[in-house]
C-alpha cells in the first residue's frame, strides 16, 4: 500500500534539476503515516515511491528494485495482490527464486517472465509502473475495476505519472486548466467522472483494466479485461454454490495481513456477509476475536426520518449481528462540526469536490479506526454487482434516459454561471457519455428482454457509480494511511454474476434476491429481509445550519471564485430555501439539501486551492 510518482523521457536526457522536481512531487503525496521513501534516478527516468507496508513489515526487500540478467527493472507499486502464492509457484517452476515474501517481488519477477501478460495473472487492487532501463521502456497497469488510482500527462515528450493528481502539477509547465469538457465533467457528471478523464485538460487517468507502454514509439494503451456476456447454463443450486465459493474465497484471500485488520459493519446485508465469513475464518484459524467497527452521528437516532432511500437506521441491526457473531464491536461517533470541518480534507484527498459529508464522514471514520487497525474489509460493491439499488427496479429511473443516480440535469445547468451556460450544454455532454457507455454493452440474442435491460443499467452502475464509490473509499482511507479492501469487487465474482439472468439475480423480486437466498442459512432472518439502506449520513439539523453558515460566508464575498463558475443568484435561492429549491438529489441517494450546500462549499475550496484557469 503505497503512493508513487515520477517522469520519464525516452528520447533525451532529463535536466539536472530533475531530482529537485521529483522530491517536490513526492512531497505532495498523501503523507499520513507512510513508512519510508525510495528514489530511483537515471538519465531518462526519475521515480519516487512512498510505502505503507501491510504484509511482512520487517521484510522490505524487493519493494522497488529488481536486478536480473534481463536488465534492470524498477517497480513503483500501490496496492495489494491476493493470489501471490499461485503466481510465485508458477515462477518458481520457471527457475525464479525469491528473497522476500512481498507481492511487489512477485509482480516484478512476473513481469520479467510474462511481460505485459502479467496483468492477466493478478487478482487484487493495484496500480504500478515498471521501468526497463535496458529497453528504455515504461510499463503501467491498473486493476480490473480501478480500485487504485493512476494518473498521467504527456508534456514535452516526457510522461509524468502519479497516484494523485496534485502531484503531477508539481512538474514545471503542467498547467491546471478547466476547459468546457472539464466543466461538463465537474458539473454535469460529477462527483462521478468519465473513465480515463479528469476535470483538468491534458491530465488523464489510466482506465481500469488497462495497461500502457511508453517507449520510443510513443504511448500505447491496451485493455486487458472486460465483462463478456455469455449464456448462463448453471441451475439455481449450481449458481448458489458457485457464488458462495467465489465470495468466500475472495473474503478469505483478503483477510491475509500481518498488520491489525477489521471489518466495517453497518448491519446491512453486505457488511454482515463479509463479517460473518471473516468471523468464521478467525475462529477456524484460531485467531483473536475479529474487531468490527460502525459509524454513527450524535443525535442521529433522535433526528432520523424514514425515506424511500433510507428506510431504517443501522443500530438495531448492528446489535443483532454482534449477538450472532464472535466479534468485538466498536462504535465510532462523529459530531456535525467535525463533518463540516473535514470537507476541505476530503476534497484534498480526492483532488476534487466529492460527495461532501459522505466523503468527510468516511475520512473521519478511517482516521478513528486507524488508531487501532490498519486494514478494513467492507461490503461495498455488492449493490453494483448483484443489483441492489432502487434504480434497478424503479420504472422512472430505468426510463430516465440518463444516469439514474444523477437525473437533476436541468438544475445542474441552472447552477452554471449564466455566461458559461450559454456556451456549455450539460445535457448534450451527459447524453454523449451515456450513449457512448451503453454502446459497449454486449447483449446476447438469448437474453430475455428484462436481462438485456438490466445488463445496460448494470454496466452503467459498475463503470460509473461503483467507480465513484471506489474512488471515495481508497482516497479517504489512504489520506489516513489506512487500507480499505472490497471483497465483492473480485473480478472473478463479477464475471460470473454478470451473466446470471436477471430473473435469478433478483430472486423473489427482491434487490440482491439471489445473494439473500444464498445467505439465508447463516445470517439472521431480519438481516436477510432488511431493505437496502445506504451509507449512514447525519440527520442532525445542526449540520444543515453549519454548512449553510459556511456557504453564506462564501457568498457574502463577491470575489469568491465560485462566482466565476456558478450562478450566484441560484445559489442564494438554494440558501434561502435550505436547499429545497434544488428539487432532486445532486448525486445518488444521499446528496440532498445539506449535502448540496456542502458540495458547493467544496467547489469554492477547490477553486481557491487549485486555482484552475478557466478556458472556454
Amino acid at each position: 500500500m503505497c503512493g508513487f510518482t515520477g517522469f520519464v523521457n525516452v528520447k533525451e536526457k532529463l535536466k539536472e534539476n530533475s531530482k529537485t522536481i521529483l522530491e517536490s512531487m513526492n512531497s505532495t503525496l498523501s503523507t499520513q503515516k507512510f513508512n519510508e521513501n525510495d528514489y530511483f534516478i537515471s538519465d531518462n527516468a526519475y521515480l519516487a515511491h512512498k510505502k505503507l507496508i501491510t504484509i511482512k513489515p520487517d521484510d522490505k526487500r524487493h519493494q522497488m528494485i529488481e536486478n536480473s540478467y534481463y536488465g534492470d527493472y524498477i517497480l513503483c507499486y500501490h496496492g495489494q495482490i491476493y493470489n501471490t502464492k499461485e503466481i510465485r509457484d508458477i515462477l518458481i517452476q520457471n527457475n525464479f527464486t525469491f528473497e522476500g515474501d512481498t507481492d511487489a517481488e512477485v509482480i516484478l519477477k512476473g513481469y520479467i517472465h510474462f511481460k505485459e501478460d502479467i496483468v492477466n495473472y493478478l487478482n487484487g487492487a493495484f496500480a504500478f509502473v515498471i521501468w526497463n532501463t535496458k529497453d528504455n521502456e515504461l510499463f503501467m497497469a491498473r486493476d480490473h475495476f480501478g480500485i487504485k488510482p493512476l494518473f498521467y500527462s504527456l508534456f514535452n515528450n516526457t510522461l509524468i505519472f502519479a497516484t494523485e493528481i496534485k502531484t503531477i502539477f508539481k512538474y514545471p509547465g503542467v498547467e491546471k486548466i478547466l476547459d468546457s469538457q472539464g466543466i461538463s465533467e465537474l458539473l454535469g457528471i460529477g462527483p462521478s467522472h468519465t473513465p480515463g478523464t479528469t476535470v483538468f485538460k491534458n491530465i488523464y487517468e489510466l482506465k481500469p483494466a488497462h495497461f500502457a507502454i511508453f517507449n520510443k514509439y510513443g504511448l500505447k494503451i491496451n485493455r486487458y479485461w472486460k465483462l463478456h456476456s455469455e449464456k448462463h447454463t448453471d441451475n439455481l443450486v449450481q449458481t448458489c454454490n458457485k457464488v458462495h465459493y467465489l465470495l468466500k474465497d475472495s473474503i478469505e484471500r483478503q483477510l491475509i495481513s500481518d498488520v491489525p485488520l477489521c471489518t466495517f459493519l453497518s448491519g446491512g446485508l453486505d457488511s454482515s456477509i463479509i463479517t460473518k465469513f471473516a468471523s468464521d475464518f478467525h475462529e477456524k484459524e484460531k485467531l483473536p476475536l475479529l474487531d468490527t467497527y460502525s459509524i454513527d452521528y450524535i443525535d442521529n437516532d433522535k433526528n432520523f426520518v424514514k425515506s424511500d432511500f433510507q428506510p431504517n437506521s443501522d443500530n438495531y441491526y448492528i446489535n443483532l449481528m454482534c449477538e450472532n457473531l464472535h466479534t468485538k464491536h466498536h462504535n465510532i461517533i462523529i459530531d456535525t462540526p467535525e463533518l463540516a470541518s473535514h470537507l476541505y480534507d476530503s476534497m484534498i484527498a480526492r483532488d476534487m469536490p466529492g460527495m461532501a459529508d459522505i466523503d468527510s464522514s468516511l475520512l473521519l471514520f478511517c482516521k478513528n479506526v486507524k488508531t487501532e487497525k490498519n486494514v478494513a474489509l467492507t461490503g461495498e460493491c455488492a449493490d453494483e454487482i448483484f443489483g441492489g439499488y432502487p434504480w434497478f427496479f424503479r420504472e422512472d429511473a430505468l426510463n430516465s434516459g440518463t444516469f439514474p443516480w444523477s437525473i437533476a440535469i436541468d438544475e445542474r445547468q441552472t447552477l452554471l454561471h449564466p455566461d458559461l451556460s450559454k456556451k456549455i450544454c450539460l445535457k448534450e455532454y451527459i447524453d454523449y457519455r451515456y450513449n457512448e457507455s451503453l454502446s459497449e454493452v454486449e447483449i446476447l440474442a438469448t437474453d430475455s428482454k428484462e436481462t438485456a435491460e438490466k445488463r445496460k443499467i448494470s454496466y452503467l452502475t459498475l463503470n460509473w457509480f461503483m467507480q465513484t464509490l471506489l474512488d471515495r473509499s481508497d482516497r479517504m482511507a489512504m489520506y489516513n494511511g489506512f487500507e480499505i479492501r472490497v471483497p465483492f469487487c473480485d473480478y472473478r465474482l463479477a464475471e460470473y454474476v454478470w451473466n446470471i439472468p436477471w430473473e435469478m439475480k433478483a430472486l423473489n423480486g427482491r434487490e440482491k434476491g439471489l445473494l439473500r437466498y444464498i445467505c439465508k442459512d447463516f445470517l439472521p432472518a431480519e438481516i436477510i429481509d432488511r431493505k437496502k439502506s445506504p451509507y449512514p449520513k447525519t440527520h442532525n439539523p445542526t449540520y444543515l445550519s453549519k454548512v449553510k453558515d459556511m456557504l453564506t460566508t462564501i457568498m457574502q464575498n463577491s470575489n469568491a471564485p465560485i462566482n466565476d463558475l456558478l450562478n450566484r443568484k441560484y445559489i442564494l435561492e438554494i440558501l434561502d430555501s435550505n436547499g429545497s429549491s434544488f428539487t432532486r438529489p445532486w448525486f445518488g441517494q444521499l446528496m440532498t439539501g445539506p449535502q448540496l450546500m456542502a458540495y458547493l462549499c467544496q467547489v469554492n475550496m477547490w477553486l481557491e486551492t487549485y486555482q484552475p484557469k478557466i478556458e472556454i
